[in-house]
């Protein structure tokens, strides 16, 4: 990420914090993200310098001004001005990792073998609540190249319990 998504993301959640309103921004950002991610050519027209900026800046009002709070237009107004659309995505994240931080939730990335029950999936993020004394956002994948177990990624720190893990330890242990 770069430090003008991160300048960015950490001023508009500061100003939500301002205004009592992180979650409601949240929510805002998350839909003008997905509407983005749904039609890249709109990003691209947002950020076309062959279009006049007073012409984009006023797509910019048509299409969100009744939908997302008057700060969060303001914002997709500023980035567009100072041409600097292109970080609206990391700026975003950037803003969803101060709200994790400020709500003391971590995210923790889950990768196995096969698909995880939901009630596995409930057992696990429990587990690592109460191991970890925190809330936990939870991302699964599913990697067709491990053998079995679980790997979880939670806050820099990689939990390794996949099968070949285990073999190499064992591996080890008879090598020695």
């Amino acid at each position: 990420m770069n430090e003008i998504s991160k300048e960015y993301g950490t001023a508009l959640f500061a100003l939500a914090c301002e205004e009592n309103a992180k979650h409601e921004y949240a929510s805002a950002l998350r839909t003008v993200k997905e509407l983005l991610d749904e039609s890249p050519e709109y990003k691209e027209l947002i950020s076309s310098p062959a279009i006049p900026l007073s012409d984009r800046l006023a797509v910019i009002e048509q299409a969100f001004s009744k939908t997302v709070p008057e700060h969060v237009l303001s914002y997709l107004q500023l980035i567009c001005e100072k041409g600097r659309f292109s970080c609206f995505n990391e700026s975003v994240e950037q803003y969803n990792a101060l709200l994790d931080a400020s709500e003391q939730i971590s995210a923790a990335k889950i990768t196995s073998a096969i698909e995880l029950t939901n009630e596995e999936k409930e057992k696990l993020v429990s587990k690592l609540e109460s191991r970890y004394h925190c809330r936990i956002s939870a991302e699964y994948y599913i990697d067709d190249a491990m053998l079995g177990g679980l790997i979880v990624e939670l806050d820099g720190k990689i939990l390794d319990g996949s099968l070949r893990q285990r073999l190499r330890e064992v591996k080890e242990v008879m090598n020695t």
